[in-house]
């Protein structure tokens, strides 16, 4: 990584991410104990909870302070607007308390803290400098705080995505996923049945507990992986990565396939007439947010296939991190005609042929052949 033009950006990015699975992992705890008062609902009723807004100012304010706010675009998923209105007063103090708590532990993670407590219009501002619209010129951080936000609330998958776009191209892909157990079989079981699991034995270095953060820089032909940090460790990086690659099975018989929980804005019905046509045997893996494309990667699940219902656009961060991983570490990522994923257009991906494929190469043109034939007779 030291010798290529976006080393310092990874450096800073891995770094950023680190924290915000630590600040998510906070959040969470504190979920348990205060009830929903931090969770409120946005305008398409999916639910944003402190941890949201406190990452993603966060991540913009460490960009900012060492890249310099004029260099920095970043596109992200939330704005200002609740946090502004007078019933969020209790939200907006609890937001900047844990952006606080999460900068004070900056030098854990090779990070400068800041000299001072950030006030609440620092915080706002932070938030609110991410209002980009990305474009196929310039260079475009793009953030989802806690993609999985469901998965976040009931303590299940989730993840925090960043990535860097050049000239409508993402090159750099880094993807937090602090629930993500070691062993693959444990994806099956709710997060709550890992911490039971713990207690009556204690976690090893390879167990649930550990999460882990992946990256990849497009055109290295490399995707890696590390633990979280832990207690009062600092992180070591990059030594304590280790390269992931997508799966060697090219049996569909033999492979697994994930794809969304919610049906909201996913097809499950086609995705099973997908899976039947190429010869899936195997029950679908239903997992939260990007953690999809991290099971991918590593190999832990051979296909995901995303299926939008009609009228649903995808957003480019809840995809971009994790193709780019999924791509240096072996596999194909498309849209159902076969065609990459254009991430120029805005915050939309635009022209996306009917849904998302993401899969090993050598399972690529089969999935492909198997969704033009089960289109005609489908609903979509």
């Amino acid at each position: 990584m030291e010798s290529d033009k976006y080393s310092k950006e990874m450096d800073i990015a891995v770094r950023v991410v680190h924290m915000a699975c630590s600040l998510c992992q906070m959040v969470q705890k504190g979920l348990v104990s205060t009830g929903s008062d931090q969770v409120k609902s946005k305008d398409d009723d999916s639910p944003v909870t402190v941890a949201d807004w406190s990452v993603q100012a966060t991540v913009s304010w460490i960009l900012s302070e060492i890249l310099g706010s004029q260099n920095v675009s970043i596109v992200a998923e939330e704005d200002v607007k609740t946090l502004s209105k007078a019933d969020s007063a209790d939200l907006l103090a609890a937001v900047v308390n844990t952006v606080n708590k999460c900068l004070a532990d900056a030098p854990k993670y090779g990070l400068q803290r800041p000299d001072k407590v950030l006030g609440t219009l620092q915080i706002l501002e932070a938030i609110g400098r991410c209002n980009s619209t990305g474009g196929p010129t310039g260079r475009h951080w793009i953030l989802d705080p806690v993609d999985g936000t469901l998965g976040f609330v009931r303590k299940d998958q989730y993840a925090i995505a960043l990535a860097l776009m050049e000239d409508g191209q993402v090159v750099l892909g880094i993807l937090g996923c602090p629930n993500y157990p070691m062993k693959k079989e444990w994806l099956n079981f709710h997060h709550e049945h890992y911490q039971n699991m713990s207690q009556l034995s204690p976690p090893s270095l390879d167990s649930w507990e550990e999460g882990c953060v992946m990256y990849a820089r497009r055109g290295s032909g490399e995707a890696w992986m590390q633990p979280l940090v832990h207690g009062d460790k600092k992180l070591e990086w990059p030594n304590s990565a280790r390269r992931i690659h997508v799966s060697s099975i090219d049996d569909p018989s033999l492979a697994t396939f994930c794809e969304s929980v919610e049906k909201a804005n996913s097809n499950h019905s086609f995705t099973a007439g997908v899976a039947h046509s190429v010869g899936l045997r195997k029950q679908p893996l239903r997992v939260y947010s990007m953690v999809k494309y991290a099971a991918i990667a590593r190999g832990d699940a051979e296909i995901f296939m995303k299926f939008a219902r009609s009228g649903y656009k995808e957003k480019i961060w809840d995809h971009a991190a994790g193709v780019v991983i999924v791509e240096e570490a072996g596999g194909v990522v498309t849209d159902a005609g076969g065609r990459p994923l254009d991430f120029s257009k805005g915050v939309f991906l635009e022209g996306l042929d009917r849904g998302i494929v993401a899969c090993s190469a050598k399972l690529h043109e089969k999935i492909i052949g198997a969704v033009y034939a089960s289109w005609d007779s489908s609903n979509l």
